[in-house]
């Protein structure tokens, strides 16, 4: 498994799950105001949290239902391998 990187100004750096979203967004030729829609959310206010990258675990886990996606979050302690 691998991460997605972006380019900027010559360093490669981690996208940001707004980023992310905005490109399973275009791979699923679906707009914002679509899934705003799914998710029960104002276009306004998916557009703020969008461009913030602004999100709640919950409205992560929804995001990833309506993207048809599995949205996987949490730590895992390096000393005992312990996923929290």
């Amino acid at each position: 498994m691998y991460d997605i990187f972006k380019k900027e100004r010559g360093i490669v750096m981690l996208l940001t799950l707004g980023e992310k979203i905005k490109i399973i967004l275009n791979r699923r030729n679906m707009t914002s105001i679509q899934l705003a829609e799914k998710i029960g959310k104002s276009r306004q206010n998916l557009s703020n949290k969008l461009s913030r990258d602004n999100f709640s675990e919950k409205e992560l886990h929804a995001i990833a239902k309506a993207l048809d996606c599995t949205f996987e979050a949490g730590f895992k302690m390096n000393d005992t391998g312990e996923k929290i």
